[in-house]
């Protein structure tokens, strides 16, 4: 199975996004449009991106009724996005509508992810905020199940909980994982964390990687550390 790391590109406008990613000469890194750039730059920061030749993870989180994200995703569908996600709580009957409208009338589709915590969520928060009495862990796996029963790829998880996934959906069912930092970083605003080296032996697919490399110095030279670490190079 392929494993690849996700640049998070969290700028607030397509010219800012394009020039960090002017940086890279002759790579052309898998790159994350969030909310914030997607928002701020619109459908063709997905489509400018894809021409350059990165591979594409939209990550919008969709959530809603499922004839909502069914348009939705229909709408999406087009943009070139290489992976896609929604929010696995919005229940099997939101994820099975969902995949049906990003696929196309040939067959073809981008990948399906669904989000089942995030990883700034603590178990305390869960409880207390959520009114989620469950271990977290449960509640991931539940989540998980269910995204695979709906068809769906794989989802978002933390690097901790990865090999959980894999165990009760199997090998192939892609976990993407978010909350990743160098020994050396700041956590920041997420609780759920650990190293690229660490995420690979706990089983991630891909790590989406934000701020450590997009602030880092030297941007280039901070996502070639991050893949040697990752992918064991």
């Amino acid at each position: 199975m392929a494993k690849d790391v996700i640049i998070a590109c969290d700028f607030p406008s397509g010219g800012e996004t394009l020039a960090f990613l002017e940086q890279f000469e002759t790579e052309r890194p898998y790159v994350k449009i969030g909310m914030e750039l997607f928002y701020g730059a619109g459908p063709d920061i997905v489509r400018a991106i894809r021409d350059r030749g990165h591979p594409i993870f939209l990550d919008l989180k969709l959530c809603d009724i499922p004839n909502t994200v069914k348009s939705a995703m229909r709408v999406l569908r087009d943009l070139g996005a290489d992976m896609v996600n929604l929010h696995a709580f919005g229940t099997r009957a939101m994820m099975e509508a969902a995949l049906e409208g990003l696929t196309r009338p040939d067959g073809t589709r981008a990948l399906l992810i669904a989000v089942t915590q995030l990883t700034s969520t603590s178990e305390e928060r869960m409880k207390k905020e959520l009114l989620i009495d469950r271990p977290l862990s449960d509640t991931v796996l539940h989540y998980a199940e269910n995204a695979k029963l709906a068809g769906l790829d794989g989802v978002v998880c933390s690097p901790l909980e990865a090999g959980l996934v894999h165990e009760r959906c199997g090998m192939d069912f892609l976990t993407v994982t978010p909350g990743v930092r160098f020994s050396d970083s700041a956590v920041g605003d997420q609780v759920r964390v650990t190293t690229p080296e660490r995420a690979r032996t706990l089983g991630s697919d891909y790590i989406v990687v934000g701020r450590p490399i997009t602030r880092a110095e030297d941007p280039v030279a901070a996502y070639r550390r991050c893949v040697n670490e990752f992918l064991g190079g």
